[in-house]
């Protein structure tokens, strides 16, 4: 069979894509901040920040970084929600030549050191609210520098001072912690400022995220996104929604938290590159929140999850805004479910188009035209210099419309895993095409479907669910003897997890484990569902046949 490589694209998109006039993600930074100095870059809590001010910001972050001997692929952990904050922590890493660790502000102790310790960074930015996770493992890791910074502290002194009480006193949003030596982030912006930032120089090669993901197989660990990825990927998307976007006129709104692989590329930086203004949702759990802010602004491109598109088209006041100004919806991190888009189409009058990809590729692969009016199940066309592949078990092609495991490559394609060689050669076919562990096929037309998932991943609410972390987790307590955890259908957040027990101690109880999994795993890895059992089926050699749960369950 022949690789799926477009030979007809959609109209006034390119096969190929050029990055030679991109030597790093930091000058296409600083040509974004330079064209559109006046226009404002991110909005949050109705606190505007220019292009230009984020450019002053980030340069002193970047210097504040270099006067504590930083240097080139250090590196610098992120762990905190939309905010203000997040960009220029961002942009500021980048610029100092160091290496961007994107951690969620949801994990437990147990993850946040693993990623740590594994990364080997030395400094965090961490927003209060989660200080105190970081205070239990800190001194198992290689952390020196750490900035604790309130979720307000960008908002100007009387906002960021009202919405830090608020946080603090009346949500109490902020357990107490105790660590050494932090500082302020507006101090640190200081003290970069006295010091002055010295460019470094950069190129394709070098990495700018290491972005952790579980892969295709067990425990997390970090892509390697090197500037020449990412910045690949971003032209690529660019080169899609080229045709139906204005430089400089965009206005985009931003759910998905920007430490997460979608929002980081498709949100953060191909917006920036075209000058769109940046609505931050810190939190957007908060639907009714999420809407006010929403009908504050001429909104015209929204990106998204299934389960966030399902649960504003459920809340009543969202039928109420004006969507006359919105242009493009793009759904991805999980597959988006038809009675939703339909839905989606009925009340705002644009259509929700799905995009697939993952960690390792920047993320996007196959976007779905953005001049299409009805949903057709697919995850789109290979995007501009991507190849799509579909093989069988033994690595071969597999004929049109057949089901196979997709195979990706193209320049978007991660560098490898961080330290890991093994698990990086078995990421990849011996001709360069990353398994993605998903199966899926490809139609006449060359739309790629995905039809379900190689591995046992379970997907909740668009984030990765690993088997052997939640069966690793919940084997920690005394009074479990085996376990087997698998996903099953759920119809807020996609799929749940189901774990199956052999109990040691037999007064063991749903509620004794749900309360030890809440110490060691993140909240949506939690198991939902809990069935007790006297033994588990296993293959001749005694492995867990998680299928075999599956059907049953």
């Amino acid at each position: 069979m022949e690789k799926i490589w477009l030979k007809s694209y959609p109209k006034g998109v390119p096969a190929e894509i050029s990055i030679a006039h991109v030597p790093s993600l930091v000058a296409l930074f600083e040509k974004a901040c330079a064209t559109y100095a006046d226009k404002v870059a991110y909005i949050s809590m109705d606190h505007e920040m220019t292009y230009g001010e984020l450019d002053e910001q980030s340069k002193a972050f970047a210097g504040w970084l270099q006067s504590l001997g930083l240097k080139k692929g250090d590196r610098v952990a992120l762990m905190m929600p939309n905010l203000l904050q997040y960009p220029v922590a961002l942009f500021g890493t980048l610029r100092a030549g160091c290496i961007v660790v994107n951690c969620n502000p949801l994990y437990t102790p147990r993850e946040l050191e693993h990623q740590l310790k594994d990364c080997g960074a030395t400094t965090i930015v961490i927003v209060e609210n989660f200080a105190h996770t970081l205070e239990q493992i800190v001194a198992h890791t290689a952390i020196k520098h750490i900035i604790v910074t309130p979720m307000g502290e960008m908002l100007g002194a009387v906002k960021g001072a009202l919405v830090n009480f608020v946080v603090r006193h009346v949500k109490k949003l902020v357990p107490a912690w105790k660590l050494p030596k932090t500082i302020g982030f507006k101090t640190a912006l200081a003290a970069g400022r006295r010091q002055g930032w010295q460019p470094v120089a950069l190129n394709h090669d070098d990495i700018a995220f290491l972005q952790y993901t579980g892969g295709t197989t067990g425990i997390s660990k970090g892509a390697m996104l090197s500037h020449g990825n990412i910045a690949s990927n971003v032209m690529q998307a660019h080169a899609w929604i080229k045709p139906v976007v204005r430089d400089g006129q965009e206005f985009i709104i931003t759910a998905l938290p920007l430490y997460h692989i979608f929002a980081l590329t498709a949100n953060c930086l191909t917006f920036l590159m075209i000058g769109a203004r940046n609505l931050l949702i810190a939190n957007p759990r908060d639907i009714p929140g999420f809407i006010k802010e929403w009908s504050k602004y001429p909104v015209t491109v929204v990106t998204g999850v299934n389960t966030l598109f399902n649960a504003l088209l459920h809340n009543p006041d969202f039928a109420k805004l004006d969507f006359s100004t919105m242009n493009v919806t793009l759904g991805g991190g999980m597959a988006v479910q038809v009675p939703v888009a339909e839905h989606w189409l009925k009340v705002t009058g644009n259509p929700l188009l799905q995009a697939y990809g993952l960690t390792e590729t920047s993320p996007a692969a196959t976007i779905n035209p953005l001049d299409m009016q009805n949903f057709n199940g697919s995850i789109g066309l290979p995007i501009s210099s991507t190849e799509i592949s579909i093989r069988d078990d033994y690595g071969n092609e597999v004929p049109l419309t057949q089901v196979g495991e997709i195979g990706i490559r193209g320049p978007q394609v991660m560098k490898g895993y961080w330290q890991r060689k093994e698990e990086t050669e078995l990421a990849f076919f011996p001709d360069g095409f990353l398994r993605t562990g998903d199966m899926g096929y490809v139609d006449p037309n060359g739309f790629v479907f995905l039809v379900d998932r190689k591995k046992d991943m379970i997907l909740v609410s668009g984030f990765n669910v690993y088997p052997n972390e939640v069966e690793e987790a919940v084997a920690m307590h005394p009074g479990v003897r085996d376990v087997a955890a698998i996903g099953v259908p759920d119809e807020h957040s996609g799929e749940a997890v189901k774990i199956f027990v052999v109990r040691k101690d037999p007064a063991l109880t749903e509620h004794m484990l749900i309360e030890h999994c809440r110490g060691v795993l993140t909240g949506y890895k939690i198991p939902r569902h809990i069935e007790f059992r006297d033994d588990l089926p296993r293959t001749n050699v005694g492995k867990i046949l998680r299928r075999a749960l599956k059907e049953g369950a």
